[in-house]
């Protein structure tokens, strides 16, 4: 993985990774995390495996989740719930949760470094979108991993409540047996009522 901060920008600087998951989830929030790593801990972050979420076994991920948290300056997560998903669409409700884990950092970043095309509206904080960022950037691919890693602990966790649908294994995505149990049960109040299986 490239670090794109070692080159480009001075040690002084306070630089924050920025990216959501959960996107194409049928169940469950959009989560996005923030975070801002010091520069003397990237090489050994980056030595010790870290990359995007989703090349990472779950067992990967956890390691990583801790480790990140152990060093980090600062993190935040931010979320959107299924609710807010269907009043603004996908889409906006992706970019306003990365905006809420930004401006939850007590930490005032100089520069965000946001996965993705789009920039995140309204930021008052220089910002650079980064088409597969969570490639590129180690910080992008750590705020990946607790983005992760924070959802599918909330997923789990709702398991135990709406067990028919099989989250524990899908994490609220659409497999053959969730959209099954859509069918059978129809969905819960953390379905995204807006997204086709949902509705029919």
């Amino acid at each position: 993985m490239k670090e794109l901060l070692t080159s480009n920008y001075s040690l002084s600087t306070l630089v924050a990774g920025v990216d959501e998951v959960g996107r194409g989830c049928l169940f469950g929030p959009v989560v996005a995390a923030a975070v801002i790593l010091p520069d003397e801990t990237l090489s050994e972050l980056k030595s010790s495996g870290i990359k995007d979420s989703k090349q990472l076994t779950s067992v990967g991920r956890r390691k990583f989740d801790l480790m990140i948290r152990q060093v980090a300056l600062d993190y935040q997560i931010g979320y959107c719930s299924a609710g807010e998903i269907d009043r603004i669409n996908i889409f906006q409700a992706s970019l306003l949760a990365m905006k809420r884990a930004v401006t939850k950092l007590k930490l005032r970043p100089s520069l965000c470094l946001v996965d993705g095309k789009w920039a995140i509206p309204d930021l008052e904080i220089p910002q650079q979108s980064i088409i597969r960022g969570d490639e590129q950037v180690l910080a992008i691919a750590a705020a990946s991993i607790l983005a992760k890693v924070w959802r599918d602990e909330l997923i789990l966790r709702l398991a135990k409540k709406y067990p028919e649908y099989g989250l524990e294994a899908n994490k609220g995505y659409g497999t053959a047996r969730h959209l099954l149990a859509l069918k059978e049960h129809g969905p819960s109040r953390h379905h995204r009522r807006s997204f086709r299986p949902c509705r029919e």
